[in-house]
């Protein structure tokens, strides 16, 4: 296909149609000191390809990679080990060009992984249904609240203290078009979540309450007396869960009264990628699926009875829907899916519950490790592979001089949370089954040396 660039007549009269003075008119929703005054500093206007090369290997080098260094990151994204089959597999031609099924019963071999992945989903989650996943956890959390709505008829969604900021803030975001009340707070540094709080907070307005589980400080939440007020109230209970490792180890929030369970899907099959593209996941009762999001892929038999694979539930605006689409999402994270897909089946239940073990062994013995340090303290009562230490000075500064280290040593709730100062002590530690004991003494060793001032 050419490409044919409008001309300054074609912009000027298409502007004038929209009612926009200018180009940059079509921006003004981006804060100011988010946009650029010119071009990037310090890359020049032109230059050879092999200059280019090296100016931006030079760049990527300035980077402390995952893997070249004690890591403790987490708070929504995490480093597992991805078996080299996964990899392998999910770059076959005929799975990395594959694109949306417009006429889908062609499309068998895709429409099969689809079904599995609902499969894998739909009972991880402990949900009747799944969809054939969406973008992310944060934009599923939101669809979530807009499918809540439409099922109740209601328009306030309560968020409980320990939704994931980011999540937070995406669903702050699209609420600004649809007119939804959402009530969201910072969490507060005690051991438990305040669940009686959170139910306190659920009126006859409440379309759904959103938890977390578990949640961003690594808490467990008792999702069944959440879900058991909610309902009482007429509103339904959204479970969110951002590792879904964890539920190897932990129930399955559909198990314990959650209508709608949604979560990102990176932490099986699917690298950091310095933050995506990452895998959005949505389960629901049955009842609800005609109002659930994006598409449903269904298994049935064809006209010579033999085992074949249907589109059958597509709400999305591309389709007949229209206007009265669901959503207007317009895709799946379909090699993400696949991804995803590959390494369930490779671990199987057994393989997952096994990986969840380590997880939480190798989380309890960084917390013993970090528990000894004078001045640290452990927040969590409970907790599953992350969970927030507390420590005697702002844990932003912390990190800081870790990283000088090279130890990347969880993220500071002061990065998440600037405006609360009363979060600026607390650090998120995440240890998965790639953290080593040599990680771990490292990360002791260097942040003892911090908190008592003595250059490590």
């Amino acid at each position: 296909m050419r490409y044919l660039p409008l001309t300054p007549g074609e912009r000027t009269e298409m502007l004038r149609v929209i009612g926009a003075g200018s180009v940059d008119d079509l921006f003004s929703d981006v804060p100011v000191e988010a946009r650029l005054p010119g071009p990037i500093a310090g890359l020049p206007g032109h230059a050879s390809e092999m200059a280019v090369e090296r100016h931006m290997s030079a760049l990527a080098a300035q980077n402390l990679a995952a893997g070249a260094a004690p890591f403790f990151l987490g708070a929504g994204a995490y480093r597992h080990h991805i078996p080299a089959s996964v990899d392998h597999l999910i770059q076959r031609g005929e799975f990395l060009t594959a694109y949306t099924p417009y006429q889908p019963e062609i499309a068998q071999g895709t429409l099969q992984v689809l079904f599995e992945f609902q499969t894998q989903v739909a009972r991880l989650f402990g949900t009747d249904v799944a969809n054939a996943s969406m973008y992310d956890g944060s934009t599923a959390c939101w669809e979530a609240i807009a499918m809540a709505g439409r099922l109740t008829k209601r328009s306030k969604a309560v968020l409980s203290g320990g939704l994931h900021p980011h999540y937070v803030s995406t669903v702050t975001t699209m609420a600004r078009f649809t007119g939804d009340t959402i009530e969201a707070r910072a969490p507060e540094l005690t051991a438990a979540p305040d669940d009686a709080a959170l139910v306190a907070r659920i009126d006859a307005e409440t379309s759904c309450v959103v938890v977390q589980y578990p949640d961003i400080l690594g808490r467990i939440p008792d999702l069944t007396m959440i879900a058991e007020a909610a309902h009482t109230a007429g509103a339904l209970l959204v479970a969110v869960v951002t590792e879904p490792v964890a539920l190897g180890l932990i129930e399955a929030p559909g198990l314990l009264g959650a209508d709608i369970v949604v979560g990102e899907g990176q932490s099986l099959g699917v690298g950091l990628n310095f933050g995506g593209p990452y895998l959005g996941l949505f389960g629901c009762r049955e009842k609800f699926v005609r109002q659930m999001p994006g598409r449903l892929c269904g298994q049935t038999v064809d006209a010579d009875g033999k085992r074949g694979f249907v589109l059958t539930l597509s709400t999305r605006e591309q389709h007949i829907r229209r206007e009265k689409a669901t959503s207007n999402i317009c895709t799946n994270s379909g090699l993400c899916a696949l991804a995803f897909s590959i390494h369930m089946t490779l671990l199987g239940g057994e393989g997952l519950a096994r990986l969840a073990r380590i997880n939480h062994q190798a989380a309890r013995r960084a917390a013993e490790a970090l528990a000894a340090l004078p001045g640290v303290s452990v927040l969590n009562e409970a907790y599953f592979n992350e969970f927030t230490v507390v420590l005697p000075r702002d844990a932003r500064d912390v990190v800081r001089e870790l990283a000088e280290y090279s130890v990347l040593g969880g993220v500071s709730l002061g990065r998440l949370y600037p405006q609360a100062d009363e979060l600026h002590c607390g650090l998120l530690i995440t240890a998965t089954e790639m953290t080593t004991t040599e990680d771990i003494a490292a990360l002791a060793a260097v942040l003892g040396e911090i908190l008592q001032g003595v250059p490590a």
